[in-house]
């Protein structure tokens, strides 16, 4: 009889480590790599777990998101008055595009509805859902909650707009130029009396409102607060909006809304009041949802190339992972010509 081998552990993967250390893997990979994105404390405790359990990174590789799949949280922010990103079309296709890339990549997505404010102060919610690094879908207003999870361990990037003051990574368009754009199209369509509706409170539609005054004052045109409608937190507020600037007393001949989703309820409502699009009223919306094009009538609109957003986010996530500093980045801006503004 040939002598009974000795049973051979299994190799310590990376997984175990981080349940070792409490972390996720891509803090330990970034400690291993000795990055100061991770403080000396936890870096030390990995390095003297995976010395005392004999666990080396394999450096063969570039990266060692080609050796283990990633579990990547998507979040929707879910502050108050952003419930309605998670049904915005323009938001939903993101998603989409998200998922493709992260599958396409090997890894996992897992939707999530986490407190952006819970994390932010310290609550465990993260490791409660178990992931390697954060892809969030909108800003909302949860601004400086992001700056106090970008100061910490867990590799983030995020759709939005770019903020003067912004620790983390942002991916989005350029929506000063978009909110110009708009407006401009609808001044040289002829528009005298061009209102808004949308949220400005959201870092994304602040720059659009400013391209919007900005247009607005080279032209030489006074801003009216009446013809300027924001979104409340009402189950309808598309429409609710729509209707408080028809009952105004204000008259316009052109509107700017914030996205198309907005768009598709004016038109409704300008159409259930007698009022035309665009013969009455012209309309440019924001986001170039795939509806847009199929509305009636179809939606002139801000293009956001939801596909490349997407592949960013997931690239710049990973190359964060990996422990590589990240640049914010911005899609190219263009306006898309349809029915709604044109006759």
């Amino acid at each position: 009889m040939t002598p009974e081998q000795p049973i051979k552990k299994p190799a310590l993967k990376m997984t175990d480590l981080a349940r070792m250390a409490g972390v996720s893997k891509s803090t330990v990979s970034r400690a291993l790599q000795n990055s100061e994105l991770v403080n000396l404390e936890t870096r030390e405790k990995i390095q003297a777990l995976a010395k005392e359990h004999n666990y080396r990174l394999n450096t063969q590789a570039r990266n060692f998101r080609l050796k283990e799949s990633l579990t990547i949280g998507v979040v929707i922010p879910s502050a108050e008055n952003a419930r309605w990103q998670i049904t915005d079309p323009f938001f939903l296709e993101l998603l989409g595009a998200i998922s493709f890339h992260l599958i396409e990549q090997g890894h996992e997505m897992l939707l999530s509805g986490l407190s952006l404010h819970a994390v932010a102060s310290g609550d465990d919610g993260l490791r409660k859902i178990n992931c390697d690094g954060l892809i969030v879908a909108g800003q909302a207003d949860c601004h400086e909650d992001l700056n106090r999870i970008a100061d910490g361990q867990t590799p983030m990037v995020v759709w939005g707009a770019q903020m003067p003051d912004q620790r983390y990574c942002t991916v989005g368009g350029d929506n000063r130029r978009g909110g110009e754009l708009a407006t401009r199209h609808l001044l040289e369509r002829g528009c005298k009396r061009i209102a808004i509706i949308g949220d400005w409170a959201t870092p994304e539609g602040l720059w659009r409102y400013e391209g919007y005054r900005q247009v607005l004052a080279d032209a030489g045109i006074a801003p009216e607060p009446a013809l300027e409608v924001m979104l409340d937190s009402a189950r309808d507020s598309h429409r609710q909006a729509v209707l408080r600037l028809l009952t105004s007393g204000r008259s316009f001949d052109g509107l700017f809304c914030l996205s198309d989703a907005i768009a598709m309820a004016a038109i409704n409502a300008l159409n259930e009041h007698g009022m035309s699009v665009p013969g009455d009223v012209a309309v440019v919306g924001y986001d170039d949802i795939s509806l847009a094009r199929y509305y009636t009538p179809s939606i002139t609109t801000v293009y956001q190339d939801r596909e490349l957003g997407g592949r960013w986010l997931v690239d710049k996530l990973l190359r964060l992972i990996d422990g590589e500093r990240v640049e914010s980045a911005m899609l190219p801006t263009e306006i898309i010509l349809r029915h709604s503004s044109q006759r």
